[in-house]
């Protein structure tokens, strides 16, 4: 029994809510810095601001994983959980752009990123449940090409609300720009509409299907996906002391060398990792079954070999691109047009004119996803991952020798080239190594390894750029250069599970 084989227009359907996803993402990403500079935020302060994203994520998405294995109902497994978070992420663009002070611009960015998250991860999981393994690097891919045009249309929303239609793109000192509140209400329809296509024109497999599946791919390979044995009580107790021990050192050496306060963050998550592996070794120790945090702590003890390979490649690659979307608006305007005063006329032209340069990316990344496939068949995913982020990462590097707006538009094409391929080709890797009925928890899980380095971005960046750096940005998007290139270099330590299921099937198939 194997799945079937989904037409072109199947996979578009089920991948046409990234649409929506991503214009919530690309305005975020494009303007929130720009609300927050504008209602008073330092530009070293900026970082801490955004911690709101990935702790969020870290959160949210390995508990969504988690309850949406366990639904099966008669609207779904993954659809109630796009519906839901659509409608708190439409709610979260209406008002976050009319916040009248920072702090409920934070507060909303807070609520806007939980949304996004808790329909996001389910449509990781959905391309593992619906779609063969031939098929799964085409349907990442078509996330991808979705990702990359809603964010182009998003992105480029305030400048050609500006230049086209006239509306205004100054306000008062401390008010946001009318183009960029419309820019928040347009994408606010758009999201839900696309989440909503993607709902009513998409089927799932039951569980039960699922897990025949599964069983039918062992048997016709000989290689089983593994099901390790939970993680004793002792074994957690251990873990949490570990780790607890490790943040408490850390703290100790943040108020001894009088460092950082932002690096508190990364200590402090790690004192709480540990005792969450703690509360987990109690709750196993009075449970024979895990259940609840104890599931998802035990799994992540227990990931597979390929999602813990793939971790130090995402650790750089989004460590780079995380710098990348909190510093080009004040590295453009401070390195190529000259201003530091948000309020300023050349400031906002610099601002606009960054949402154009991350719609190109985006624009680039939704033509590359389509030749990704094609690209994988011929040299591997494996390759075809290293390549994009070598590019990627000379591009980023090329942003100092440049002081001509146009000219910014060349590297941006690289940046898309990578950008396409961090959204597809990692996740189609890892559902090759995911047991069925814990597609959503692992997606969650690996999640992490997109957030941490985030959360190491916004405690250390600000440091960096301000102590390092003398306050010139772009320094900062070098060194998220130097972070692609090296993981480029990490790619060829990872083992592609599925080309072992293929040789062992003795025929290859296409990606």
């Amino acid at each position: 029994m194997e799945k079937r084989r989904l037409s072109f227009w199947e996979i578009w359907n089920m991948s046409f809510g990234f649409l929506g996803i991503q214009f919530g993402f690309a305005l975020q990403n494009a303007n929130v810095s720009r609300i927050f500079e504008t209602l008073g935020a330092k530009v070293e302060d900026i970082p801490i601001l955004w911690i709101a994203a990935p702790i969020t994520g870290l959160i949210v998405q390995p508990i969504i994983g988690h309850y949406s294995d366990k639904t099966w109902n008669r609207f779904g497994r993954r659809r109630p959980y796009f519906t839901v978070g659509a409608i708190f992420t439409t709610l979260a663009l209406f008002i976050m752009p009319n916040s009248p002070v920072l702090w409920v611009a934070a507060g909303m960015l807070w609520i806007m990123d939980a949304s996004i998250n808790i329909s996001m991860e389910p449509f990781r999981a959905f391309v593992g449940d619906n779609l063969p393994t031939e098929q799964r690097t085409m349907g990442f891919a078509m996330q991808s090409f979705f990702i990359g045009t809603g964010a182009v249309i998003a992105s480029i929303l305030p400048y050609v609300l500006t230049n086209w239609f006239g509306v205004s793109n100054i306000a008062p000192e401390g008010v946001i720009p009318k183009s960029v509140k419309l820019s928040f209400y347009i994408g606010g329809f758009f999201l839900l509409s696309a989440v909503l296509y993607t709902v009513f024109t998409t089927k799932e497999y039951s569980p039960e299907e699922l897990v025949a599946f599964e069983k039918h791919k062992e048997i016709a390979t000989g290689i089983k996906i593994e099901h390790k044995l939970p993680v004793t009580s002792s074994q957690f107790i251990k873990n949490g002391i570990s780790w607890s021990a490790i943040g408490l050192i850390i703290t100790l050496l943040i108020t001894a060398f009088h460092l950082d306060v932002q690096l508190y963050i990364i200590s402090g998550l790690l004192l709480i990792f540990g005792l969450i592996l703690l509360i987990s070794g109690l709750i196993a120790k009075n449970n024979d079954k895990p259940q609840g945090m104890t599931v998802i702590m035990n799994d992540l003890l227990h990931m597979p070999k390929t999602m813990a390979q793939l971790a130090i490649v995402q650790f750089f690659s989004w460590l780079a691109f995380y710098a990348m979307w909190i510093y080009t608006t004040p590295a453009i305007t401070q390195h190529v047009y000259g201003a530091t005063d948000s309020a300023s006329e050349l400031y906002n032209q610099g601002a606009n004119w960054v949402g154009v340069l991350f719609g190109v990316y985006n624009g680039v990344s939704a033509v590359f996803a389509f030749l990704l496939p094609l690209l994988a068949k011929q040299i591997g995913r494996k390759a075809t991952h290293a390549f994009a982020l070598t590019i990627g990462g000379i591009s980023f590097i090329s942003f100092f020798f440049i002081h001509d707006p146009l000219v910014l538009l060349i590297p941006m094409i690289g940046i898309g080239f990578a950008w396409g391929s961090i959204l597809s080709m990692p996740y189609a890797i890892l559902t090759g190594s995911l047991p069925a009925d814990k597609m959503g928890t692992y997606m969650g899980i690996f999640n992490f390894f997109i957030v941490i380095p985030q959360i190491l971005a916004a405690s250390i960046l600000g440091f960096v750029t301000r102590d390092i750096f003398g306050g010139k940005v772009i320094f900062t998007m070098v060194l998220a250069g130097c972070s692609l290139i090296l993981g480029a270099l990490s790619v060829f330590f990872v083992q592609d599970k599925d080309d072992v299921f293929r040789l062992k099937k003795g025929k290859a198939k296409s990606y």
